[in-house]
């Protein structure tokens, strides 16, 4: 019914400037129902990324109160080892550069002048 409305409406005006039009056709009739089913996608992939931000959210909560538990049972061991690779890690990282000087603490290193 649209494309037959447009057609004759087309003919009708194309007859005022003294063409003839044998054939129309319009080819972007599903723009509507794509653009509908672009929008209901993007709902869906909105509302898949908020349940995703509510499980991580969910699974952070859980894993600070296992780390809170485990702190409260076991002494604070395992920061103390988590502090001393992360120490050991900087160390390694700098011993590579050529722009870092070692001076070594607790000796008087500039010609054993008291401090």
């Amino acid at each position: 019914i649209v494309s037959q409305k447009v057609s004759e409406s087309l003919t009708e005006r194309a007859g005022q400037f003294g063409l003839i039009l044998d054939d129309i056709s319009i080819t972007h009739l599903q723009v509507a129902q794509q653009e509908a089913e672009k929008a209901r996608f993007l709902v869906e992939k909105a509302e898949q990324q908020k349940k995703a931000a509510v499980i991580s959210a969910e699974g952070d909560a859980q894993a600070a109160v296992l780390l809170a538990k485990s702190f409260g049972s076991a002494g604070e061991g395992l920061v103390e080892l988590r502090r001393i690779e992360a120490a050991e890690d900087i160390a390694y990282q700098l011993s590579k550069s050529r722009n870092v000087t070692y001076l070594p603490q607790g000796q008087n290193v500039l010609l054993n002048l008291p401090t």
